[in-house]
């Protein structure tokens, strides 16, 4: 069995290149959540690259590739918005990789990384997503977080770090 790891993307610009190739199957699944909040990025004056290059000059961002074995299986950006809080404010697992645990696994390497109070945020209408938070946020913390509905949002909020461990 292969293992799950993470590498800076920012180091790798294959990576990056990689996540540009895989950038509109990414959106194609935030479409059907039907949410209006991700339009065509032509339809807003965006290309790819401008998204992509967005998320690279972002200091506060962390990219993050999702390996399995040697093999490029998703991407992660970590946000830090404060200096008391970290977000996922991107998440993706190409399709050839999905239901083998592969994004429960980068999910608690990411967390283990990132110590700290955390927020994710998933559409409520966006019923995989919210099952997938909901089950690796309750499985890392023990049933030890908080969710809340705001404005057809689910957050979950919660500390990752060695006392929560």
């Amino acid at each position: 069995m292969h293992q799950v790891s993470l590498r800076n993307s920012r180091s790798a610009r294959d990576d990056r290149q990689w996540i540009e190739s895989v950038f509109g199957d990414y959106l194609a699944d935030l479409a059907p959540a039907a949410t209006g909040l991700f339009p065509a990025l032509g339809e807003v004056g965006h290309r790819a690259p401008d998204q992509l290059l967005r998320w690279f000059s972002d200091i506060r961002a962390q990219i993050l590739t999702i390996l399995y074995g040697e093999e490029r299986a998703g991407f992660a950006m970590v946000h830090r918005p404060s200096a008391a809080e970290y977000s996922m404010a991107e998440f993706f697992i190409a399709r050839p990789w999905r239901r083998l645990g592969i994004g429960a696994q980068a999910v608690r390497l990411i967390f283990d990384r990132f110590a700290g109070q955390w927020l994710i945020t998933e559409h409520l209408s966006n019923a995989t997503a919210v099952e997938f938070w909901r089950g690796v946020v309750a499985r890392y913390t023990a049933g030890q977080y908080e969710e809340r509905i705001v404005n057809g949002e689910v957050h979950q909020r919660f500390e990752t770090g060695p006392r929560r461990r």
